[in-house]
């Protein structure tokens, strides 16, 4: 069966790009990180891929808005050639800059703007599923972590109730699991409508604030040790003493892949 290929747009100051490509490798995709200046250079080589990454950094270090400068060359230098391979059966990921890059560039409505709270804000958050989409098939809770200063969804009344109304509305931040752990608000950013993701092109297209690429392994959650202890007393096998040893982040991944596999 032939592995779905992914390209992980890079350059600027996207940097995530490795772990994003172990985690789509590890569930059977090919991937290949490619700057933007050689994607501009070359865009056929878009036509190669089934899934494309963009992916969470501080591009052109949010100067002049996050993801801003990185949208705007996306959609000046590669507007044909996203509108291609977009037109095709294909996926697309935008997380946390690569979310606010994808808006800035127009593919997907809405904008991200500074935190309610205005810092950086890094620590993990629970979300409910809202929407179907590829990239969510089985899953109806997530907890992943967020680190973002620009990460409140902002969007006019008129697009939120489309967005309401089209069932595009992917994620929304919730109560859950960590939140209550850590005691945290479940809304980290103020995000209108708690909006933590949204989908377009019925379901290809992904965009979210939280990282789900730090999220795939059981030892990477934030109370790991805590869980450990519980599995102990219970007389549990330990997640981590057998393989794979998954957080919950890398389903998405799966997703993507078992989506063509499926074809």
């Amino acid at each position: 069966m032939k592995k779905p290929h992914v390209i992980i747009f890079s350059g600027y100051g996207l940097n995530t790009e490795d772990e994003t490509k172990a985690a789509f490798e590890s569930v059977g995709a090919t991937a290949d990180i490619i700057h933007l200046n050689d994607i501009i250079a070359k865009p056929a080589v878009l036509k190669k891929a089934q899934i494309i990454v963009f992916g969470g950094g501080f591009s052109y270090g949010d100067h002049a808005g996050a993801g801003k400068a990185y949208g705007n060359r996306v959609r000046g230098h590669l507007g044909k050639a996203i509108e291609e391979f977009l037109a095709r059966d294909t996926l697309m990921l935008g997380i946390c800059n690569g979310f606010q890059i994808i808006t800035s560039a127009g593919i997907v409505p809405g904008a991200l703007v500074a935190n309610d709270v205005p810092r950086y804000n890094a620590r993990w958050v629970d979300l409910e599923v809202q929407s179907e989409s590829p990239w969510l098939r089985g899953i109806k809770t997530l907890s992943i972590p967020i680190a973002h200063g620009e990460g409140k969804y902002f969007a006019s009344p008129e697009t939120l109730s489309n967005l309401k109304k089209s069932g595009a509305i992917a994620l929304k931040y919730a109560e859950g699991e960590t939140s209550k752990h850590f005691d945290m608000p479940a809304n980290p950013n103020g995000s209108l409508e708690n909006i933590a993701g949204i989908i377009g092109y019925g379901g290809r297209v992904l965009g979210l604030m939280p990282h789900p690429e730090r999220a795939v392994r059981f030892t990477q959650l934030p109370h790991w040790t805590y869980l450990r202890e519980g599995y102990i007393r219970q007389g549990k096998t330990l997640p981590y003493e057998t393989l794979p040893y998954e957080g919950p982040g890398l389903q998405l991944f799966r997703n993507a892949v078992q989506y063509f596999h499926g074809k």
